[in-house]
């Protein structure tokens, strides 16, 4: 990979959010700030790509004046530049239904994510009223979320991945930060091989494997690490502003 910016420019930087972009305090450091700022001078687009929802990640987008592309709720919506959805994937209700009584089957904390707002071990009195996006579990027990995990691929009816070893996220299948990175790559007329994209658990694996170059965070999962194509420092070491600096911000 030492060879990477002799034959590929990097047009496009996709980041992950928690663990990646923003600190162990869920903020951006100065060195990470001045990093993207260069490459945006430099003509780089910079986009989120994030399991958050669009309400916990506009602010972030803002503050660092980024005016390009979100990808959020891990692809199932993508956002434009003026902020208006561009596409949007949802869960089947029955299934959310039906992951939620898992929860309750095996006593587990859960969330949702729905196009209003994000539910906490709790969900509306008619879910069926909702358009949803995401469902999520976190579950403590090693044993038992590998009971849920098996329950959940039984089902072949999602797309399965997390952002702390803790947890679950589900998705409908097919949908993932890889594919909505590619319909933003699409309408941009950027080729994947010359886009960088930065992350630290399960749900950004299909984006570093996707991306011309995969970069794992010092603080990744192990299996992220062995995927990405580099590695950096960690989140609480301006691990995004090394990754700009080695393979953005040369020449």
């Amino acid at each position: 990979m030492e060879n990477f910016k002799n034959d590929v420019e990097i047009k496009l930087v996709a980041l992950d959010m928690d663990g990646t972009l923003l600190n162990n305090k869920g903020k951006v450091s100065e060195g990470n700030r001045k990093a993207i700022n260069a490459a945006k001078e430099k003509g780089v687009i910079v986009i989120l790509s994030t399991g958050r929802s669009l309400l916990t990640v506009r602010e972030h987008a803002d503050d660092l004046e980024l005016t390009s592309y979100l990808v959020t709720v891990n692809g199932s919506e993508i956002w434009d530049e003026k902020r208006e959805l561009v596409e949007r994937n949802i869960v089947n209700p029955e299934h959310i239904q039906w992951m939620w009584e898992l929860s309750k089957q095996h006593k587990t904390k859960f969330w949702a994510i729905n196009t209003e707002r994000t539910w906490h071990n709790e969900m509306p009195e008619d879910l069926h009223k909702s358009d949803w996006l995401k469902f999520g579990f976190t579950i403590e027990d090693d044993v038992t979320r590998e009971l849920v995990y098996q329950e959940l691929t039984a089902k072949s009816e999602f797309e399965l991945t997390n952002s702390t070893m803790k947890n679950i996220e589900v998705n409908a299948a097919g949908i993932h930060k890889a594919r909505g990175l590619s319909v933003v790559c699409s309408r941009l007329g950027i080729d994947m091989k010359n886009v960088m994209a930065v992350g630290d658990s399960r749900n950004d694996l299909m984006m570093i494997k996707e991306a011309g170059l995969g970069v794992a965070m010092g603080n990744a999962q192990e299996v992220v690490k062995e995927t990405a194509d580099w590695i950096t420092a960690t989140n609480e070491e301006d691990g995004v502003a090394k990754a700009f600096q080695k393979w953005v911000l040369v020449n």
